[in-house]
């Protein structure tokens, strides 16, 4: 349908080379200002564009994403808590860390970049290595990481909404958290160092979603060795874990005005019996590409 509009320019491979080189390609052929970013399965509301390059207009500003919905959002149950994932990651997560000027990820599906501050990190960013091995996947946590280690702002932009198809099943879904998973520690690992320099709660913010993970798994742990050693329940446990779910599922459903958060307390079963065996399993493949 674009084929013959001049405005367009398509660029064919001559093969499949991945995400991160093909993006590399398109923005050394590219010559606007800005860039964006938007995955092959992403719909965008029709001001996206509009409201993204109006939070780039300040020039302290490398990147900004917007916010995440998932598209097939009432196809199955799991579709359904990733949607309400994808808000709480955004309108939680990210409008924190914005608050500081430091969104730790701009996500993939819908994200805007600076073209001069892109060139100038692109051969870092097409030369990312972890244990000397080549690292083509998490490209969007790097490039974030990228603009804050050159000193720019990385920013999130809740009125601009994309929605993208997410996995609708758990085999796809457990896959790509896994590759998540992955990328969120190489990439911890190498933001370390830049937390000096951001604001305290950044570091608190870090601190707290890897150690988090590790003392809910510390916890199930020990719940487990008393139900065997003792024959007992760990209520203590059980009950302290199934407030802090009701409480933080009632507190999103009343922010966002819909009861249907309430459902997400579902996902503590999965985050516990599938996400924190898969992320200690990712701590431990972090070498695998």
């Amino acid at each position: 349908a674009f084929a013959g509009d001049p405005r367009f320019n398509f660029i064919l491979l001559d093969k499949n080379v991945g995400k991160r080189k093909a993006q590399i390609v398109a923005i050394r052929r590219s010559s606007g200002d800005l860039v964006l970013n938007v995955d092959s399965d992403t719909t965008l509301a029709s001001d996206v564009v509009a409201r993204l390059a109006l939070k780039m207009q300040d020039p302290g500003v490398g990147a900004a994403m917007g916010q995440l919905a998932a598209s097939n959002r009432s196809d199955t149950w799991l579709t359904r808590l990733i949607d309400m994932e994808y808000w709480l990651a955004c309108n939680e997560e990210r409008a924190a860390q914005a608050r500081f000027g430091a969104v730790m990820c701009c996500c993939g599906p819908c994200a805007m970049y600076r073209r001069s501050a892109l060139l100038l990190l692109l051969d870092q960013y097409e030369t990312q290595l972890f244990r000397g091995k080549p690292s083509d996947f998490g490209e969007d946590r790097h490039l974030t990481i990228l603009m804050l280690k050159a000193g720019l702002r990385t920013e999130y932009v809740p009125e601009a909404i994309a929605a993208t198809i997410v996995p609708d099943r758990l085999g796809p879904y457990l896959r790509q958290q896994l590759r998540w998973a992955r990328s969120t520690f190489r990439d911890t690992l190498l933001a370390l160092h830049l937390l000096p320099s951001l604001d305290r709660y950044l570091t608190l913010d870090v601190v707290g979603q890897n150690l988090g993970p590790l003392l809910l798994a510390l916890s199930v742990l020990a719940g487990l060795a008393q139900l065997a050693l003792t024959a007992t329940v760990p209520w203590s446990a059980v009950l302290m874990i199934a407030s802090m779910t009701i409480i933080r599922c009632s507190v999103v459903a009343f922010r966002a005005r819909q009861l249907r958060f309430l459902g997400f307390s579902l996902h503590t079963f999965i985050n516990i019996f599938l996400l924190l065996p898969l992320k200690a399993y990712a701590l431990c493949t972090l070498s695998i590409a």
